[in-house]
């Protein structure tokens, strides 16, 4: 299992960001309220979020201020960094898990209710946490909350999300979800994990959710589950017509009379 895992690690993409990357038609209207609203300069927001980044080597200024979306998982430890090094930020975060951390005083926290849709396609309702105030525990501002609507309404018209076809190789948790109706299986020793492809890595696009690289044995037999799934999703919709059918009943020749009667009394 040991060499396994060697194995596999050797091919694993090690990351310091999500792979939600913001739009910058989002990221502008964020970065313009910053500035506006607490009088400081664009010239001194830094965004080291960035693939292959190490944001706490990053060469920050006295007069830098982060203003970046963090990897969400690993925000807390990036709130204490920034804090323990008195580093100005604005980051955006997951606000399902807004309150989860509740050690960080120091920190306002920001609900905005608005869901951005980031470039890998992922839709996150995105709060804000920031060291810029601290009179506030948590708070709303309707302005950012109506700048980031539009934003996205904005980023929706600009351009369609593009529909992903990956090589046979690769197999998504998507992907299985369609299998769930027959019995599929990937051994360990047939896939390796992998969160993009080489392809990809020029323009930022990433395998949402992650992905298994298959051995060609193995992609052969998703394209036969593939098959597989779809006649027995096929067969199944057929079986659900029959039990639906609908059965006509007829008069009989007795009732055909009795109607005959009443029609003449009419």
């Amino acid at each position: 299992m040991q060499d396994y895992n060697t194995f596999v690690e050797k091919f694993q993409v090690k990351k310091t960001t999500d792979d939600c990357y913001t739009p910058e038609i989002i990221y502008d209207v964020i970065a313009d309220f910053v500035a506006d609203n607490y009088g400081v300069s664009r010239a001194d927001f830094v965004r080291p979020f960035f693939p292959g980044g190490d944001y706490e080597n990053y060469q920050y200024r006295k007069t830098d201020i982060v203003v970046d979306n963090p990897p969400f998982s690993i925000l807390s430890k990036i709130i204490s960094f920034f804090l323990k090094n008195g580093i100005n930020f604005f980051m955006f975060a997951n606000e399902k898990t807004l309150l989860s951390d509740a050690k960080f005083y120091e920190c306002t926290r920001i609900v905005t209710n608005q869901t951005i849709t980031y470039d890998n396609g992922a839709k996150v309702k995105t709060a804000f946490v920031t060291n810029l105030e601290n009179e506030y525990i948590i708070r709303t501002y309707p302005l950012l909350s109506k700048l980031i609507k539009k934003a996205e309404r904005e980023n929706k018209n600009k351009a369609k999300l593009p529909t992903y076809q990956y090589p046979d190789n690769v197999l998504t948790a998507l992907m299985v979800a369609k299998y769930c109706n027959i019995d599929y299986r990937v051994r360990k020793g047939e896939a390796v994990f992998i969160s993009e492809l080489d392809e990809q890595k020029p323009t930022k696009k990433t395998i949402y959710g992650g992905a298994l690289l298959l051995s060609e044995q193995a992609a052969a037999d998703r394209l036969k589950a593939e098959r597989e799934a779809r006649e027995a999703e096929e067969q199944a919709a057929q079986e659900k017509q029959q039990e639906k059918q609908v059965i006509k009943w007829k008069l009989s020749e007795r009732e055909k009379e009795i109607v005959k009667c009443l029609s003449r009394h009419i």
